[in-house]
């Protein structure tokens, strides 16, 4: 299957508004997106002033309700959006693309489905594939228009997995550098993080 975050960029993207959005990391600015062709929205976080052409220090985070906001333990997803938003306050400038993506790509619902089958002895990626989805099902390919909005030309880029490297430098970003973003582990995320080491190649 191809690689979903080669395919080309959705026009349907557009940027809607700006705001600002206090949060305990500080004051940032909320840029909302939205395509048309899916309904779905997507936000930039930015902090300072990430338009001047230097490279910003920046986090791709796709959606986890349930790690972002129900402080689930079966993955580091939320931990590592703290650690980000922390990482780009103490920076004092930077960006977080959060990307309406919730299991990989394949929705509330099924990933609820996809834990089950976790419960009774799969994999995360096992999981996913018996419910008839690749592995991972993200598309990265609407990054292009939120960094052209936002002249993000260059990127110091906090994560562990080598696809977003990838998906940035598709879209014409130059990641200068990779941050490792390693947080949240406990014992009942350990299998989840092992097989996103050994089968997604998640650098750990």
């Amino acid at each position: 299957m191809r690689d979903r975050f080669f395919l080309e960029t959705s026009v349907a993207l557009q940027f809607i508004e700006t705001s600002k959005l206090p949060t305990p990391w500080g004051v940032f600015d909320i840029h909302g997106f939205e395509d048309a062709e899916t309904g779905k929205e997507h936000i930039v976080l930015t902090l300072g002033d990430v338009t001047d052409g230097l490279p910003v220090l920046a986090r791709i985070h796709s959606e986890c309700l349930t790690g972002d906001a129900l402080f689930s333990m079966r993955c580091d997803c939320g931990s590592q959006l703290q650690a980000a938003l922390q990482r780009i306050s103490e920076e004092g400038r930077g960006a977080l693309f959060y990307l309406r993506q919730e299991g990989r790509g394949i929705g509330l619902i099924n990933k609820i489905r996809a834990y089950k089958l976790q419960d009774e002895g799969a994999d995360t990626v096992e999981a996913n594939e018996r419910l008839g989805f690749g592995a991972d099902m993200r598309d990265y390919s609407l990054l292009k228009v939120m960094c052209e909005h936002l002249n993000i030309t260059q990127v110091k880029l906090m994560t562990n997995n080598p696809r977003k490297i990838a998906a940035m430098e598709s879209q014409g970003v130059e990641v200068v550098e990779r941050l490792p973003l390693q947080t949240g582990q406990n014992p009942h995320n350990a299998k989840y993080l092992a097989t996103k080491s050994g089968k997604l190649g998640h650098l750990f």
